[in-house]
């Protein structure tokens, strides 16, 4: 019996218990809006995976054989048990779980956006490690959607749209030499040393950052302990580590003694992307694709600046909208 459990229909069960409730084949069909001859298909699959005869049929109808009448009520335990798990999963209003690596970056602002075109759809915010624990997170199905940097093929069965290019900024305590200027060019920083103590090693952020300054000729410092936002800007703004990078849109704590500056010819953009696996099927997570896409601004090589890892999918999504 254990092969028969192993290939049991769920289809052909259900054709089972209705012939039973309503003794006729050719009604059975009906009320589950099959053909006459594909009940009769199910029934004899079910007969042959279990091995036995589970009806006897006659002119006044379909009556049970002596072990269709031991199936009959395991059958209605499954068919009732599926019919539930149905129910449960037709009536559940689940939240999109998107991950937004920090609810202080850029991609908060994108979720936000696309909630304020549809307010009624419920949205969970998490956040994780990024690319590294997207991908995991995706298959699992624990996120419907990641924000974050890919640099490359996202993977087996993960979409991938590009959702936002974030200029980034030069932050420096009121004493430094650039804190009076309006932008500052990126070759400027050639020989500095730029302090970044949340580039995690193994982060796609760390890694985006170390292209950068390979690229300009700076130096990149993760010296320390990241003890959060507010410690990052008071270090900054005391001159004991004169100068970071912070991208445009990350809100980090405001403090007199600190300046943000655009950095500029060409300007270093962070690419974000959304992820989503191929076989997720909420039904807010079309929404949420259409709008990111939407509202995509795409890359233009001839000002700005993207790692080489990065560019292809920047740029395919440009060539396509022309």
């Amino acid at each position: 019996m254990s092969k028969g459990e192993a290939d049991l229909d769920l289809a052909a069960v259900r054709a089972f218990v209705a012939i039973t409730e309503d003794r006729y084949f050719s009604e059975a069909a009906a009320r589950l809006g099959i053909s006459q001859q594909a009940i009769s298909k199910r029934i004899a699959k079910l007969e042959s995976v279990l091995g036995v005869p589970l009806f006897a049929r006659s002119r006044g109808g379909a009556d049970l054989t002596d072990d269709g009448a031991a199936f009959l009520p395991h059958a209605r335990v499954l068919v009732g048990t599926a019919d539930q798990a149905l129910e449960l999963l037709r009536n559940r209003r689940r939240a999109l779980r998107v991950d937004v690596l920090d609810t202080r970056v850029a991609p908060i602002d994108l979720v936000r956006a696309f909630h304020g075109t549809v307010p009624d759809v419920d949205i969970e915010i998490i956040t994780s490690d990024g690319l590294r624990s997207a991908r995991d997170a995706l298959a699992r199905g624990s996120v419907d959607a990641a924000f974050c940097r890919v640099g490359g093929t996202p993977g087996e069965d993960l979409v991938c749209l590009p959702a936002h290019l974030e200029p980034a900024h030069l932050l420096v305590g009121r004493d430094h030499p650039f804190a009076g200027l309006r932008q500052v060019e990126i070759a400027r920083l050639a020989g500095f040393t730029v302090w970044m103590p949340g580039n995690a090693a193994g982060s796609e952020w760390a890694e985006y950052h170390e292209l950068l300054s390979a690229e300009f000729g700076f130096r990149i410092d993760t010296t320390g302990p990241n003890f959060g936002y507010e410690h990052f800007v008071a270090e900054v703004a005391s001159g004991e580590r004169a100068t970071s990078i912070v991208g445009e849109d990350v809100r980090i704590p405001w403090h007199p003694d600190t300046v943000r500056i655009p950095l500029v010819d060409p300007v270093p953009l962070y690419p974000w992307s959304m992820l989503y696996h191929r076989r997720n099927h909420h039904p807010a997570l079309a929404l949420l694709a259409h709008h990111i896409t939407r509202n995509y601004r795409p890359f233009d090589p001839r000002h700005k600046w993207l790692p080489a890892t990065d560019r292809a999918a920047f740029t395919a999504v440009q060539g396509a909208r022309r």
